[in-house]
């Protein structure tokens, strides 16, 4: 392999990218535009869950119940009702996420020191939300009890009950829950598939359709120096968009970076690496730049979206699935960059990750070589 042709290929991708200014800046403004609007529009986050309360008790001790829900930051009390069917109509309207129901003997019954019970209705059309809602809401109540069965002992007996089990939570790496500390490091892999799926794979099926491959094909070009060579451009054009991605999340989200910077980069260029040239074997499958643009979202993108563990966890999903995930190395990329962004490791922990990643991009650029060789035959 010569350098000198090797330049002249990767010359002439500049050239042909800097012609083409709207496909620079898909390049460059596509990931950043996703970046911005994953990170301000996406959140896992739950809180400002909209209530509605019926109180039928209409007493201070169910005012004070009720006052536990508006005082905390995971409700907002949005109003009260009067009967079922205002009930059913703000659910309905999405006014409320949830509704309290709170019967006319409340007041009574924890007055005698009887249980009283108090009926949380949720809208279950977005199961995710009303699991965890509810949940706040049996959090919120078990407090409320909790303090009324400690004011009942100090009342009689003068003194104040000592709880056998006082249960203290410390989160580690990301300490207030935010969603957007594991989201935009997970973005940086979903953008570096999109570079694969709107450029690489059109690169090669581009040469096809303007007449331009027989031309190279009667250069003494070989195999590697033409596809490294059309590698390069984008590889460098992939760098500076994770180099804006990291700058964005760090001065405009203020994701926390606790791990190596240098091996975040090392990493990413073995990743970048892999996926371009699964973007270029694409290109060389297809020969057709629609057909080429179309496959490289499903081979690329959407893996990387859906099965890498960036949105959904992988532990939740069916075997036959978590078994394909093994398949997609942005899988392990996403790994990788939680644990350099959030928990500030190193290859020490990384390694396995590393390594496969490495094995991924050789084999791509091994089976671009061998699947371009066969169209030149």
């Amino acid at each position: 392999m010569k350098p000198r042709r090797l330049w002249a290929v990767a010359r002439k991708e500049f050239l042909h990218i800097l012609r083409d200014p709207r496909s620079l800046g898909m390049a460059i403004a596509i990931p950043m535009l996703l970046l911005v609007l994953f990170g301000y529009a996406l959140t896992l986050d739950v809180d400002h869950v909209p209530v509605v309360v019926w109180d039928q008790s209409q007493s201070e001790v169910s005012r004070d119940f009720v006052s536990r829900f508006a005082g905390s930051p995971y409700f907002l009390l949005s109003g009260y009702v009067r009967n079922y069917r205002e009930v059913e109509q703000a659910i309905d309207s999405r006014e409320a996420l949830l509704a309290l129901v709170i019967p006319t003997d409340f007041a009574r019954r924890l007055g005698s020191g009887r249980a009283a019970a108090v009926q949380v209705i949720a809208d279950g059309s977005d199961s995710n939300t009303a699991t965890i809602a509810l949940g706040y809401a049996g959090v919120v109540a078990q407090t409320y009890s909790q303090d009324i069965a400690i004011d009942e002992v100090r009342r009689l007996s003068g003194t104040t009950p000592v709880l056998p089990l006082e249960l203290r939570p410390r989160v580690w790496f990301n300490a207030d829950l935010e969603s957007k500390n594991y989201i935009i490091p997970g973005l940086i892999a979903v953008i570096m598939m999109i570079i694969a799926a709107l450029l690489t794979s059109l690169t090669v099926a581009r040469e096809w359709e303007r007449g331009t491959m027989e031309q190279l094909i009667s250069t003494p070009l070989r195999t590697e120096e033409l596809i490294l060579g059309k590698l390069l451009p984008y590889f460098l054009i992939g760098l500076l968009d994770v180099l804006l991605a990291v700058a964005m999340g760090q001065f405009l989200f203020h994701v926390p970076l606790r791990g190596s910077v240098a091996l975040l980069f090392a990493l990413a260029a073995v990743f970048l690496t892999g996926t371009l040239a699964l973007g270029l074997v694409v290109s060389i499958v297809a020969r057709n730049q629609l057909l080429a643009n179309q496959l490289a979202m499903v081979v690329t993108f959407l893996p990387a979206f859906l099965l890498s563990g960036f949105m959904f966890a992988i532990s939740n999903m069916p075997g036959a699935i978590r078994l394909v995930t093994y398949f997609v190395p942005a899988r392990y990329f996403v790994a990788v960059l939680k644990g350099i962004y959030l928990k500030g490791v190193g290859l020490a922990v990384l390694g396995g990750e590393a390594l496969l990643l490495v094995l991924f991009a050789l084999v791509v650029l091994v089976v671009a070589k061998a699947t371009f060789r066969k169209k030149l035959a």
